[in-house]
């Protein structure tokens, strides 16, 4: 729709050679708006003959008020799914009814280059390139696709580059690349082939070789035949167009034609969507997610990486029960678990978690066991997202500087913080955390994950309860606290020093984390409760928990090496042999060291032997 000094133009798009426009103009032509009622109403029946919104219904209607009237027609539409017919020419005929030079609602300027600069590098590999199409006198057309694109227009630097080519398939062509380099007397590169797996919505074969110490992906071009009552294509060669049709996303969709070294937008859409920062797909949404769910996900990523606007349309279709049914039963969980990955590790973590939980799609990727104890309510997806946001913005005003592992798990304790004491029976009928379940089983991402996580959650937790003791300087009684760890006999002043350096040793580095995961906690301990509270009060409870920890030179402790090792433990103490005995004492003796951090191995040797008759002398 465009307006025009008062002069609105509609124009609907029926079928191909069919065209209906309609001038609406202003309340004063009452003559020609009457003329036009009976043809809306027209409009309105053939619209929804011809399917074009299919599973929604449209109506027509005009209002009027006061002696003159002032007719006002309008279409409502119900469920507006916007699912098109399959054909690229008339999808691209109904997007443009709906084309809008609409503005993102961030101030924050788009700047979109006209032209892509290459480096060095690039030259290189692409001159290289066209020597192997010249060689061999190839009419292949090697264009680079997708991301690489859009990131170069952006002023970006990206190292993921990925060649499609129109007539032979990836390995071959890599085939090509290592004849030329045995002409020329160059070493030859190994070629790797992932294999295409529909089943999975993995529809190409990729092959993957090194140019100048820089992987490059190559993929044949692609077009798709859908068989009755099959959700997975017949794949086929295909031109540029089809396969720009194809691809997840309209900014996805542009092409870096390297045998002409220009830019190619065949979508029509992909620099607009691209400068207007919109999350388009080229053709329907909920076609597009059906043919690989994971463009769901994809979809959510780049939302929130460039803080685009994700449009109507899309939204719904991802939140449509059949894409919720196609991400759980067509995509690898291993796959999800890397796009999470990139979420978690990207520049908006936080936003991305949101958008997941806002589509009703937080429980189908971080999925959790049946017959979990306590149960996962409704208030969970929420207060899950809640916790990360909170803790996103904390780190950021402390200012901790995490290593990129150190940031990723936080965020991921952060968002299953609600969770840590959730727990389900396995088949061995043993009780395990569903926060292990999620990270092995829904994820699929590495075991050690799942441990660091866990235990940030309990080191979390133990300095929760220590936080009281800290801040009020009163001296603290181990029976004050519910933990299974004996405090050797010490003044009660040395008791917080030794169960604060206790907790460091076991998370080490990431002990800044977990103290920032239990400041979120401090004074809002519950898993269902709505995250309220001063952030400015919660980063000076950090701030100052932290302070001590400095202070009492407890900061690298995990690094502190034993003053009697085991050999000695059972030389001192006339053992036998190792065993649990030694590993008691080894753990008393920490204590100790973490009590009088300046006494010397002899003090050391002397309490222990003193300690030891003292037990056996009890005996």
């Amino acid at each position: 729709m465009h307006s025009l000094s008062g002069l609105r133009l509609i124009t609907v798009v029926w079928s191909p050679g069919v065209l209906a426009s309609v001038l609406l103009v202003s309340w004063f032509q009452l003559v020609i708006i009457a003329n036009f009622c009976v043809g809306m109403t027209k409009i309105s029946e053939k619209i929804t003959q011809l399917r074009w919104f299919y599973g929604s219904s449209l109506t027509t209607a005009f209002t009027g008020k006061s002696l003159v009237p002032v007719l006002k027609p309008f279409i409502k539409l119900k469920n507006p799914l916007f699912v098109f017919p399959r054909t690229q020419v008339l999808y691209r005929c109904c997007r443009a009814m709906s084309k809008t030079n609409g503005t993102l609602s961030s101030s924050r300027p788009i700047v979109v280059k006209e032209n892509i600069d290459l480096s060095d590098k690039e030259k290189q590999i692409f001159d290289r390139l066209r020597q192997v199409l010249h060689q061999f006198n190839l009419e292949t057309k090697l264009r680079v696709a997708g991301g690489w694109v859009r990131d170069k227009l952006l002023g970006k630097e990206c190292y993921d580059i990925d060649i499609a080519l129109d007539n032979m398939l990836g390995r071959e062509f890599c085939e090509k690349v290592n004849e030329y380099l045995v002409s020329t007397g160059e070493e030859t590169q190994g070629i790797g082939v992932i294999q295409s797996n529909p089943d999975q919505s993995k529809h190409l074969e990729t092959a993957r070789m090194r140019l100048f110490d820089v992987w490059i992906d190559f993929v044949n071009l692609r077009s798709e035949d859908y068989c009755e009552n099959s959700r997975i294509p017949t794949m086929q060669f295909g031109t540029a167009e089809q396969d720009a049709y194809r691809r997840d996303l309209t900014i996805n969709s542009l092409f870096y034609n390297i045998n002409t070294c220009s830019v190619e937008d065949l979508t029509g859409r992909g620099l607009d969507d691209l400068k207007s920062g919109k999350i388009v797909t080229p053709l329907p949404p909920k076609e597009t997610f059906l043919d690989d769910p994971l463009r769901v996900l994809r979809a959510i990523r780049f939302t929130a990486r460039f803080e685009f606007e994700m449009v109507e349309e899309l939204k719904v279709a991802a939140a449509d029960n059949d894409v919720k049914s196609a991400i759980s039963d067509k995509i690898s969980r291993e796959r999800i678990g890397h796009e999470v990955d990139l979420m978690v590790g990207g520049n908006q973590p936080a936003k991305a978690m949101a958008y997941i939980s806002k589509l009703g799609l937080l429980w189908v990727v971080f999925t959790p066991p049946e017959k979990c104890e306590p149960l996962i309510s409704k208030e969970h997806d929420r207060v899950c997202v809640g916790y990360m946001d909170l803790a996103w913005r904390h780190m950021h005003g402390v200012g901790c500087s995490f290593t990129d592992d150190q940031r990723r798990l936080y965020l991921y304790a952060s968002l299953l913080l609600p969770l840590r004491k959730t727990v389900y029976i396995d088949n061995k009928k043993k009780t395990v955390p569903v926060v292990n379940y999620i990270f092995r089983n829904s994820l699929k991402l590495k075991v050690s994950d799942a441990v660091d996580v866990m235990r940030l959650h309990a080191v979390a937790e133990k300095l929760l309860s220590l936080i009281p003791f800290v801040l009020s300087g009163q001296d603290m009684r181990t029976g004050e606290l519910n933990w299974e760890t004996e405090v050797i006999d010490v003044h009660v002043s040395l008791k917080l020093r030794i169960l604060l350096g206790l907790l460091l040793r076991e998370i080490k580095d990431s002990w800044r984390a977990a103290l920032m995961l239990s400041t979120l906690l401090y004074k809002n301990d519950s898993s269902v409760e709505v995250i309220e509270g001063d952030l400015e009060k919660r980063k000076q409870v950090f701030r100052d928990v932290e302070q001590e920890i400095l202070k009492l030179g407890l900061d690298k402790v995990w690094e502190i090496k034993p003053l009697i090792n085991g050999k000695d433990i059972i030389r001192l103490l006339e053992l036998e042999k190792g065993g649990p005995v030694v590993s008691e004492w080894q753990r008393k003796l920490v204590q100790w060291q973490l009590a009088y951090p300046s006494g010397t191995v002899e003090e050391c040797i002397d309490w222990m032997t003193r300690q030891a008759q003292l037990k056996r002398t009890r005996t």
